[in-house]
């Protein structure tokens, strides 16, 4: 197996970070491999002379090429999307170009508006940043947004979710082209974890756009306020006076999704606040968000975070002391 060829794209506005992250894990790969022929050529490449990164930081590029692997990196979003978008017209079509040969397109965070823009993400499975996840959505209704996914690859198209994916998506990389020893060593060495599925536990909901109107935020709110009371659909139907097929049509109308299910999203966001600042066994905890059985709530803890709830709270414990036995 040769040398693997991965370009970065890079262009105005985009995050350096998510430019070098791909590179530098791919050079500290190339040491742990040490004599192993199965290395990387890697360039920062871009269809203009001169990039400015997000912050003002000057990028030196080179010209477009040809390369096995594109990364596209992700951008500061702020207002008008869609202008910036339009101004990276020469960026969406060299992805455009690139994903005409055959070869391996890969999005970090908001890069997958780039993708999309490019045509890439029709009718795929993808992700991106929880905070922008709607809104891919959105723009993208033939694509089956997973929105908890830290990395997904559909035929020859990845993306990954914001930042630190950039991460996720190299080890990927380093695990199918160097192998898996190199990979769990070269994540060693970055002090990265090798073994994250999900971005659900890092999703603060207080940032996420508020859904529905005003008849799904009443029913939210009156499941928020009764987070440790049974699920009942008919007494849930009967406090707002219509019928349970009424309910269930309106609440997915505005949000997508089930009351049980908002429920459950709700009582893991609870319990991870729990597990973060206080003291209270799993058991506890669970019983406080509506759960008799603790095996039960480690489940659908598990199911939501990609983690065990011990192993939450191990990864996210807040370093101040506990704070309250709320």
């Amino acid at each position: 197996m040769g040398a693997l060829r991965v370009g970065v794209l890079a262009y105005p506005g985009c995050f350096a970070s998510e430019v070098f992250g791909v590179p530098d894990l791919l050079t500290i790969a190339k040491h742990v491999a040490g004599a192993d022929p199965a290395g990387y050529e890697v360039a920062i490449m871009s269809s203009r002379r001169r990039v400015i990164a997000a912050g003002g930081v000057a990028l030196a590029v080179s010209a477009l090429r040809e390369v096995d692997v594109l990364v596209v990196p992700g951008f500061e979003v702020g207002p008008g999307v869609d202008a910036k978008l339009a101004a990276l017209s020469p960026e969406i079509a060299a992805i455009r170009a690139h994903a005409a040969t055959g070869n391996a397109v890969v999005s970090i965070c908001v890069g997958a508006f780039l993708l999309a823009e490019a045509g890439l993400l029709h009718g795929r499975l993808a992700t991106t940043s929880w905070l922008f996840a709607d809104e891919l959505a959105r723009r993208c209704p033939d694509t089956d947004v997973r929105c908890e996914r830290l990395v997904v690859t559909d035929t020859g198209v990845t993306t990954t979710a914001a930042f630190s994916a950039v991460y996720d998506f190299a080890l990927e990389l380093i695990r199918e082209h160097s192998g898996a020893d190199v990979a769990r060593t070269t994540a060693r060495i970055a002090l990265l974890d090798d073994a994250r599925t999900s971005q659900t536990p890092y999703v603060e909901a207080g940032l996420l756009p508020k859904p529905g109107n005003k008849f799904s935020r009443r029913v939210m709110r009156h499941l928020d306020q009764n987070l440790a009371a049974r699920y009942d659909l008919g007494a849930l139907a009967g406090t707002f006076a219509v019928s349970t097929r009424t309910l269930l049509r309106r609440f997915a109308e505005e949000t997508g999704q089930s009351p049980l299910g908002y429920l459950q999203a709700s009582r893991v966001r609870r319990a991870r606040h729990l597990l973060e600042t206080t003291d209270r066994t799993v058991s506890g905890i669970a019983t406080a968000v509506g759960y008799r059985d603790a095996g039960t709530f480690a489940a659908l803890f598990a199911k939501h975070t990609g983690r065990r709830p011990s192993h939450y709270r191990a990864t996210f414990r807040r370093s101040s002391a506990v704070a309250s036995q709320k």
